[in-house]
């Protein structure tokens, strides 16, 4: 057995309690982590609301990353040793004492990387990642924007467009603005008081951004259409504001858009594993050196998970929200 969180229905509010659990025998291919930190994602909250549905065969606890050290090796598993440090990309399990994980979904942890920072690394830089480069082919010199560019994805995907020289504006709430202009963003916007297409048209000279990163859906459809140059990517990862929203099919053909959905918890292995291994070969290399960081709000135990539930879910955060497993 071991301790993880459970999900108390009874009431209209969730509550998450740290409770006894079957603890995990690693599969073929898999090992098991001894988790030391894990992170909060959204999808936690809407998970515990019985609002995000787990992928067949995933892990039925909350968790989509999670850093600590191998304690237990699969059969098959080759390249890897009882006592690694390691974080990895789960599609759920990280809010427990141990986890089971694909080893071809690990990332070697270097000395000077902390357990609470790696825990708050894999989501949302596989996030940024995969939708800037691999859905929105960024390329060098084009022009990003980033929307809720104070949220773990945000300011990951921040870091990243400063790293490839990428300009990029970001929009968030005004408390925000200050980290966002210190992450690479050339120009940080107000969600509520300023009128991001306009924005973007002053700053482009008419000419619109390449790719918008989007979280938030429906509300910002028409003025993210209007935003894009000609031959511009959307890549919706979020529906905050709803699901349905008016298309301007004319603006869609006239300027060549492309909206493309994306979603990464769901993904097959096989495609994670190819994520992995461009991400790895393309980021993981800066995060060692440092040049890339997980920005973290807070730190918590995993015994107030429903502080840090209810803490992200006030969008008063910038960057992610931790909960320490081990001292």
């Amino acid at each position: 057995m071991m301790n993880a969180i459970a999900v108390d229905t009874a009431s209209d509010t969730p509550r998450l309690f740290w409770t006894d659990h079957p603890r995990p025998k690693p599969a073929s291919g898999e090992v098991l982590i001894k988790v030391h930190a894990t992170a909060v994602n959204r999808a936690d909250l809407l998970q515990a609301r019985g609002r995000y549905p787990v992928p067949a065969g995933a892990s039925t606890i909350m968790g989509l990353e999670a850093a600590g050290e191998v304690v237990e090796l699969g059969e098959g598993v080759e390249g890897i040793n009882l006592g690694d440090r390691v974080c990895a990309l789960l599609t759920g399990g990280g809010y427990a004492e141990y986890v089971a994980s694909p080893a071809s979904l690990l990332l070697p942890l270097p000395d000077a990387l902390s357990m609470e920072d790696a825990a708050a690394l894999p989501e949302v830089f596989y996030t940024a990642f995969l939708n800037l480069y691999i859905e929105g082919q960024l390329e060098a010199g084009e022009r990003a924007l980033i929307h809720a560019a104070g949220s773990g994805v945000g300011t990951a995907a921040l870091q990243l467009c400063r790293l490839t020289g990428n300009p990029v504006l970001g929009t968030a709430s005004a408390s925000k603005l200050e980290s966002i202009l210190e992450l690479g963003a050339e120009r940080a916007i107000d969600r509520h008081t300023e009128d991001f297409a306009e924005a973007i048209r002053e700053w482009t000279d008419g000419e619109g951004v390449d790719v918008i990163l989007d979280p938030v859906g429906a509300t910002y459809l028409d003025a993210n259409l209007k935003s894009l140059t000609t031959g511009g990517r959307l890549i919706i990862i979020g529906l905050l504001s709803g699901a349905s929203a008016e298309l301007s099919l004319g603006r869609l053909l006239m300027k060549r858009l492309q909206i493309k959905g994306s979603v990464l918890r769901s993904r097959t292995l096989a495609e994670k594993e190819a994520i992995t291994v461009a991400f790895k070969a393309r980021v993981w290399p800066h995060v060692v050196s440092g040049a890339l960081r997980p920005i973290i709000e807070t730190v918590l135990p995993i015994d107030r998970a429903d502080d840090a539930h209810r803490l992200l879910a006030s969008n008063q955060t910038t960057g992610k929200i931790v909960l320490r497993v081990r001292p």
